[in-house]
């Protein structure tokens, strides 16, 4: 009698960096009287953006269409885009694909639209706003950036400088700081460093670590 086994579960590596803008960027795109404008923009979160949209839109008051596309999250997995009036599929959708063709994330793209009174078909349009998204991308540098989880270290001020000698060295990022008699420091840890850097920590004799669940 022949046996089955369990299939055996791959072992999933976690992400420990990303790929991101940090400085926004413009471009113009023209097509028979048309002019598309994108704007390219870091973001974080969803109230990031919309101040970023409602900025944009205050600057183009008179521009017809402000149609759009944003990937946020490590994973990526928080995205919208948007046709703001245009046909379906033809302007949030290739804005989008930019963002996803250079492994994008907390990225934002809109591009605005001044009608010049030739009708550019579907084809026309699609290529206008995923012309003027390439445009701002390529005018602005791609950074790679370590994920983060958010720790908090406890400990006496006079052992400031051991902790500092942990932190700095191993490009954890300082969220806030407290430096008083007993002191608090809450930092961002590179997930790839983790393990050698709590082990670090834990080394200060007397010092508190906790991880922050967001």
């Amino acid at each position: 009698m022949n046996s089955l086994s369990k299939p055996s579960k791959e072992k999933v590596t976690p992400i420990d960096h990303y790929f991101t803008i940090e400085e926004p960027s413009t471009a113009e795109f023209k097509d028979r009287g048309s002019k598309f404008i994108a704007f390219a923009f870091n973001i974080e979160t969803k109230e990031a953006f919309k101040k970023g949209l409602s900025r944009i839109k205050s600057e183009h008051p008179k521009a017809v269409h402000h149609c759009f596309a944003y990937r946020m999250g490590v994973n990526g997995d928080n995205f919208r885009s948007s046709d703001d009036g245009e046909p379906s599929g033809t302007a949030g959708k290739p804005i989008l694909g930019q963002i996803d063709s250079k492994n994008l994330t907390d990225t934002a793209i809109v591009v605005v639209r001044y009608f010049g009174g030739t009708l550019l078909g579907v084809p026309g349009l699609i290529n206008a706003y995923k012309t003027a998204s390439v445009l701002a991308l390529q005018t602005t540098p791609v950074v790679k950036k370590p994920v983060l989880e958010s720790y908090s270290i406890y400990f006496n001020y006079t052992q400031l400088n051991e902790v500092m000698r942990v932190l700095k060295p191993t490009a954890c990022l300082i969220l806030e700081q407290d430096l008083q008699l007993f002191s608090h420091i809450k930092f961002g840890l590179p997930i790839n460093r983790k393990e050698e850097v709590l082990y670090l920590l834990n080394q200060i004799i007397g010092s508190e670590i906790k991880k922050i669940i967001v």
